[in-house]
C-alpha cells in the first residue's frame, strides 16, 4: 500500500472514531468533551490501528477512561466497517497522547515569563531612527 493512500486512511479513520466516541462512549459517563483522537496510524496490512488518545484534565480518571475505551473497542470497529469500505478493519489499540497536555504546560510557562522590552524602548543604535544623509 502507497504511503499516501495509508495517510489518507490514518486521517479517516481518525474523523471517524472521533466521531464515534460521543455515540460509542454515551453510556460509559466519561466526559466525551476532554476526549481528543489526536492520531491513528495503520499498519501496512491494515490489520491493526494504534489510536492515539489525549485526555484535558480528569487526570485522576484518565486510567479509566482509557479502559472503558479499550473495552469499547469492537464497537468502534463495528462502526468503522459500517461506515469505511476496507479490506480490513483494523483492530483498535487505544494509547495515552500526553502531547496536548505538554503543549499546555509549555504554555503556562511562557504565560508566566515576564515581557520582553519593547523595541522602542532599546536605545542601541540599530533601532535608532535612520539619519537624513545631504548630499
Amino acid at each position: 500500500m502507497s504511503i499516501d493512500r495509508l495517510e489518507r486512511v490514518n486521517a479517516l479513520l481518525r474523523r471517524e472514531i472521533a466521531e464515534a466516541v460521543p455515540t460509542v462512549m454515551s453510556n460509559e459517563g466519561i466526559d466525551c468533551a476532554a476526549v481528543t483522537i489526536t492520531q491513528v496510524r495503520v499498519a501496512r496490512n491494515l490489520r491493526n490501528a494504534t489510536v492515539s488518545v489525549s485526555i484535558l484534565g480528569h487526570e485522576r480518571e484518565r486510567g479509566a477512561m482509557m479502559r472503558k475505551l479499550a473495552h469499547r473497542h469492537a464497537e468502534f470497529q463495528r462502526l468503522i466497517n459500517r461506515d469505511m469500505k476496507l479490506k480490513y478493519t483494523p483492530v483498535l489499540h487505544f494509547v495515552l497522547d500526553p502531547s496536548i497536555e505538554k503543549g499546555d504546560h509549555i504554555l503556562d510557562i511562557l504565560d508566566k515569563l515576564p515581557p520582553l522590552p519593547d523595541a522602542a524602548d532599546d536605545p542601541s543604535p540599530a533601532n535608532s531612527a535612520d539619519v537624513d544623509e545631504e548630499g
